[in-house]
């Protein structure tokens, strides 16, 4: 069970750094922004914080991973940028935009459901892996509260 976590960790944290750090110099330039602009439909400046937030948050994924005891918190929040993700682009397909989702920079790839059925996968990932680490420390949490012979 250890090496599927470490698996997974592996896959969501690098597919979470690649896509926080192919989106830096688009972020830079403006360019993301835009991206989130016409895919949301933001309005004005609004686009640029939450594009912002995307790679703030899609940074933190990896590094939560990676830290000893934070594995939980960080493949809650990937599910929940997942999640966020896919409703998104549902959103933005209901609304007919296919433009290029960005997902990982300069990616030109139209958005469509590929998209979400690649989040779907990371998302279950990420979901089983949290669930898994859980088992796992149930037995070191529930130790916490068991009188051994020993302490009697």
């Amino acid at each position: 069970m250890d090496y599927v976590v470490i698996g997974c960790r592996a896959l969501v944290g690098i597919v979470f750094l690649v896509s926080a750090a192919t989106k830096i110099r688009p972020l830079a330039s403006g360019e993301f922004a835009a991206s989130v602009r016409r895919l949301t439909g933001l309005r004005g400046a609004r686009a640029r914080p939450v594009a912002l937030g995307v790679v703030l948050l899609e940074g933190a994924v990896p590094v939560l991973l990676v830290v000893r005891g934070l594995a939980v918190p960080g493949f809650v929040l990937a599910g929940a940028l997942l999640a966020a993700f896919s409703t998104a682009i549902l959103v933005a397909l209901r609304r007919g935009v296919r433009a290029p989702c960005r997902c990982f920079g300069a990616a030109e790839i139209p958005l469509g459901p590929r998209h979400l059925v690649r989040n779907a996968l990371l998302g279950v990932a990420a979901a089983a892996s949290a669930a898994a680490l859980l088992v796992i420390g149930a037995d070191d949490i529930a130790g916490l509260f068991r009188e051994e012979p020993w302490d009697r």
